[in-house]
């Protein structure tokens, strides 16, 4: 369990932009928990012979194949040069992460909870009302 994304001012206050954020960087550390996979295929000794000293791999099908599986595949983070990130408006991280909160919270639509769920959740507030009452 991962605890206060979106958090700021101590938990008192959530900021839905760095809801976004911290949820890219949860999945680049769910991402790196998971290893990178060391076997034959992945080590690719075949076409580092191939390769050679002085090769490289970019072009080659293999890598191709592979780097989507040892690289998250971002949406907030920028990887552009600065030339290009400029070009296409220069907004910094936040703003992009806002505007993709704006349009989620403008756009998503939560699905209805089915009966036992809800028979369950209002057990939980019965129990919290008695406790919590005094």
């Amino acid at each position: 369990m991962i605890y206060g994304p979106g958090m700021v001012e101590q938990g008192m206050t959530m900021d839905y932009g760095l809801l976004v954020a911290d949820n890219e960087f949860v999945r680049m550390v769910k991402r790196l928990l998971v290893g990178v996979p060391v076997n034959t295929d992945t080590l690719a000794v075949g076409l580092i012979r191939e390769v050679g000293i002085g090769g490289e791999f970019v072009t080659h099908q293999h890598t191709f194949n592979h780097f989507k599986e040892n690289q998250v595949q971002v949406t907030m983070v920028d990887r552009n040069t600065r030339g290009a990130w400029l070009s296409e408006g220069g907004l910094d991280m936040h703003s992009r992460c806002n505007e993709e909160a704006r349009k989620i919270l403008a756009s998503h639509q939560c699905l209805p909870l089915d009966e036992q769920t809800k028979r369950d959740l209002r057990k939980i507030i019965l129990l919290a009302e008695k406790e919590f009452a005094t």
